[in-house]
């Protein structure tokens, strides 16, 4: 019984295969509805800039592997849609610094992009574990904001991510688990407070805990120091009820910010206009962003509504 059991898996694993088209090799990625993913284009005014500060980054690190320059050369890859090789420099760093923080949460987000969750929530559990304890740091920035203020924390940033894992998963109480100890490293700033809450309020919603969602509205005001995240600052207003969807998209076009876009067509869904949400849908996954959060979690709204 044994031996015909096996032949059997063998044979449903050979079909399985052969069912499945190979991804092209400058494939980035497979989409969560079977689509190759290319690396995007990049603007020509911007190309240039960010071509010299991945040769600097390959520089430095050829002249030091260090830890901190291995992380700058796979966020100068990613940065350039190079998410493969990204994760390869995160990976082999890791055989020299294995219990890095910082490589395992950049590991874990460019696992994401390329929507390995499973990977990504591995590394980002792990990179929880080594945090354990440890003083929280400020982690630089890549593209400085307006007021060239960094926002964002290396400890906030595992947490971050690892909801971010769970949520693209569906694995919606495990998300809330995650923002809820991101929301701990995220009051510092208004721009972590608006971003983390924003996922943790859908990941409450989810769940069916609206009361724990609504609490979250409760520090959302309209004059908070936002520097970044404008448009996670307007839906929490919107959801608050405090201004209505149009002025959330404030005269951009909706669909080239794929976090309004998700944002706007998962309200539908929280009101029960699952069919309007489905072509919100749709049309995000049309565009070419495919890196952004956004997206991914419009692709995964479609892939588990078939």
């Amino acid at each position: 019984m044994r031996c015909a059991l096996g032949f059997c898996l063998i044979i449903v694993c050979l079909v399985g295969c052969a069912s499945r088209k190979p991804m092209p090799s400058n494939a980035q990625a497979t989409s969560l509805l079977g689509k190759p993913l290319f690396s995007p284009e990049v603007p020509g005014d911007q190309r240039a800039k960010l071509d010299a500060n991945l040769a600097a980054a390959q520089v430095a690190f050829h002249s030091d592997p260090s830890e901190d320059n291995a992380v700058w050369l796979g966020r100068r890859l990613a940065y350039l849609g190079h998410y493969k090789e990204a994760i390869d420099v995160f990976t082999q760093a890791l055989e020299r610094y294995p219990d890095s923080a910082k490589l395992l949460r950049h590991r874990g987000h460019r696992y994401i992009t390329i929507r390995r969750f499973d990977d990504a929530i591995h590394d980002l559990g792990w990179a929880t574990d080594n945090i354990r304890n440890r003083p929280d740091e400020i982690e630089p920035d890549g593209a400085p904001n307006a007021r060239n203020l960094p926002r964002s924390t290396l400890n906030s940033n595992i947490w971050y991510h690892l909801g971010l894992a769970h949520y693209l998963k569906g694995s919606y109480e495990h998300a809330a688990m995650a923002f809820g100890m991101c929301l701990d490293f995220s009051r510092d700033n208004d721009d972590k407070l608006v971003s983390t809450s924003y996922w943790l309020y859908l990941s409450r919603m989810r769940t069916g805990d609206q009361a724990g969602a609504a609490a979250i509205l409760q520090d959302i005001r309209p004059d908070m120091d936002v520097i970044e995240n404008q448009s996670y600052h307007r839906l929490l207003l919107c959801f608050k009820g405090a201004i209505k969807p149009g002025e959330v998209v404030q005269g951009d076009d909706t669909l080239a910010n794929p976090t309004i876009a998700y944002g706007l067509a998962i309200r539908r869904v929280l009101r029960g206009e699952a069919v309007a949400a489905k072509t919100d849908f749709e049309r995000i996954v049309a565009n070419p962003n495919w890196g952004a959060f956004g997206y991914i979690a419009a692709e995964a709204e479609l892939a588990r509504s078939k």
